[in-house]
């Protein structure tokens, strides 16, 4: 079989008005094995879809796939091909990412080293829900279908070591947090509210209206903006309770503690809380507020459960 590059996948639109997208990339072995019997590495990057706005009801999307030997896996084989997809990315109407996410802690040296050499951002991160989603599809519908194609249940990779809950700085607590639930309908035009640091997501299409997104509210009446942005940095990727913990999970492998929970409350909002983000497709949401009755929010972010790397 021919290890040529596979051409990228088309855009789904014509790139419109608005800021150019960050990328996600995923840089890692298939389960293909090629005639020389090495497995076969692979390039992924996709841009990160833009939420639709009430004056952007639709935007573009960028893909592209490229084919690596085993032999040539390296930061400046992985330079090269970052240069070849900003050239198609360019020809299709796309500017240059303002950042590149890489949710693998293993290969993130590598794409740091290539990702520095061409001067591109690199943002250590699991926020990666456009990529993660492509992937499984492709593990799913290409994969299979091609020579060398390993069949079968695979050795599951090593259970990571979780770390331990890290509260909060104090500057970064809010003064006061609380349970909420929104639903999907009242979510599809969260890219209309008044926002100030907000990290939104596609919906999925499939989800009806009614059904209720769970999620946490954070207060604080004098830090708000500063705990918004603060939070943002960190890259939010889902909501979890661990024992009597409420945990944010973010970056890579960060786990930051929001606050301890009574046990009685603690095992009902768990059981709760799994429940409800199962309902929702695995849909919940991070918010900060000045107060309770705000209209605005100083900090929104819809999270979404994916499966570990």
């Amino acid at each position: 079989m021919s290890k040529a590059p596979v051409p990228a996948e088309p855009v789904v639109a014509p790139v419109t008005t608005g800021l150019s997208p960050d990328w996600e990339l995923d840089y890692y072995s298939r389960p293909i094995l090629e005639p020389d019997g090495k497995k076969r590495w692979e390039l992924l990057i996709c841009s990160t879809p833009q939420v639709q706005t009430a004056e952007q009801p639709s935007a573009a999307t960028f893909r592209w796939v490229q084919a690596c030997p085993a032999s040539s896996v390296n930061s400046i084989w992985l330079r090269d091909a970052l240069e070849q997809a900003l050239a198609a990315a360019a020809a299709q109407g796309f500017g240059p990412p303002r950042r590149l996410r890489c949710w693998r802690a293993s290969m993130r040296t590598m794409v740091q080293r290539a990702a520095e050499g061409l001067g591109l951002e690199l943002v250590p991160s699991r926020r990666t829900y456009a990529l993660v989603t492509w992937l499984q599809e492709r593990e799913r519908d290409v994969y299979p279908q091609e020579s060398g194609y390993m069949a079968g249940p695979l050795a599951p990779p090593p259970q990571p070591i979780r770390p331990i809950a890290v509260p909060l700085p104090e500057a970064a607590r809010g003064e006061s947090w609380g349970w909420a639930t929104l639903p999907v309908g009242a979510l599809a035009s969260a890219a209309d509210w008044e926002l100030g640091f907000a990290g939104l997501v596609p919906l999925p299409e499939d989800l009806s209206p009614e059904v209720p997104v769970p999620g946490i509210r954070l207060f604080s009446a004098s830090r708000a903006l500063a705990l918004a942005g603060w939070l943002a940095g960190l890259e939010p990727v889902r909501l979890d309770i661990s024992g009597q913990q409420l945990v944010l999970e973010a970056g890579l492998e960060d786990r930051w503690l929001l606050s301890d929970l009574p046990a009685d409350e603690a095992k009902a909002a768990a059981t709760a809380f799994a429940a409800a983000r199962q309902q929702a497709g695995g849909l919940q949401f991070l918010a900060v507020q000045a107060r309770e009755d705000d209209q605005r929010f100083e900090g929104f972010w819809l999270l979404r459960d994916l499966p570990d790397a």
